[in-house]
This record gives C-alpha cells, sequence and structure tokens, in this order.
C-alpha cells in the first residue's frame, strides 16, 4: 500500500512539473503532459527509486533520475507532442524542476517506503578491511608441542 501512495505522489509531483514547464511555457496539450507524466513516473519509480536509491543514496538518484527525466521526456516529447518547441530546453527545465522536486521525495521513500532490509547497501561503501592473525608454526623446530618463544 506505500508503494502505491508513493506512486500517487510521485505521479502528482512529475505532473506538476511537467505541466508548469510545459504546459504553461511550451502551450503543450493536457493528453500528452499526462502521458508523458505516466510513463516517467513508472521508470523513475522503478529504475531511480527502487533500484539507485536503495543502493547509492539521494543525491545520486537525483542525479540519477535528472538524466533519466532529461533523457525520458526528450525521447517521449519527440514521439507524442505535436507542438514546434525547442524540446532539448524544455527537456532540460522540466528535468530540473523534477529532479529538485525528487530529493525531497527521497527523503519520504528512505523514511516511509522503503524497509530497514531494502534500505541495507548491497555494496559496501567504505568496505571494513581487517587481518588476520595468527602465530606461524615452525616444522623444523624439535619441540612441535611448546609454543614459539617470545621476543
Amino acid at each position: 500500500m506505500e508503494h502505491v501512495k508513493a506512486l500517487l505522489i510521485k505521479f502528482v509531483m512529475v505532473t506538476a512539473a511537467v505541466w508548469v514547464i510545459l504546459g504553461l511555457f511550451y502551450g503543450v496539450d493536457l493528453g500528452e503532459i499526462l502521458t508523458i507524466s505516466t510513463l516517467l513516473t513508472i521508470a523513475a519509480y522503478i529504475i531511480g527509486d527502487l533500484f539507485v536509491l536503495p543502493r547509492y543514496g539521494n543525491m545520486t538518484a537525483a542525479v540519477a533520475d535528472f538524466g533519466l527525466a532529461y533523457i525520458g521526456i526528450w525521447m517521449i516529447g519527440s514521439v507524442v507532442i505535436n507542438e514546434n518547441i525547442s524540446l532539448g530546453w524544455a527537456s532540460f527545465s522540466t528535468a530540473l524542476v523534477i529532479a529538485s522536486a525528487e530529493v525531497l521525495f527521497h527523503f519520504y521513500m528512505m523514511r516511509r517506503v522503503l524497509t530497514q532490509d531494502q534500505n541495507r547497501s548491497q555494496i559496501q561503501q567504505n568496505p571494513a578491511f581487517s587481518t588476520e592473525m595468527a602465530e606461524e608454526t615452525d616444522i623444523h623446530r624439535e619441540d612441535h608441542d611448546q609454543p614459539p618463544p617470545r621476543p
């Protein structure tokens, strides 16, 4: 149930960002905005929030969400948007707004949706190196039963 709530929050957030930039500034239709928002929300939730965020943290996931939003809006927009707009700049500015909002959304995801087991990193960021210490056995010594003398 928490994933459904998180998806709805993310969909509203992405739709608002896409509507403000593409709808108000570039005159893109509502149907095109909803198509872009739906596809982008699903892809960003699976890739950015469920895969990248638990393993690499908030800022890495926000950067990944920026790249995904930029490329996603540009690719989806080139297919569904009928207006003649500067799609590169529109994608960049929309992705910037989405990535800024994603930083806050990731705090919600880490506190409410991702449990402690899911939040643990699969790849250790700072692995602790330890060395096993043991005394060497001298096989040439006559008294094998006695411990070696201490220096």
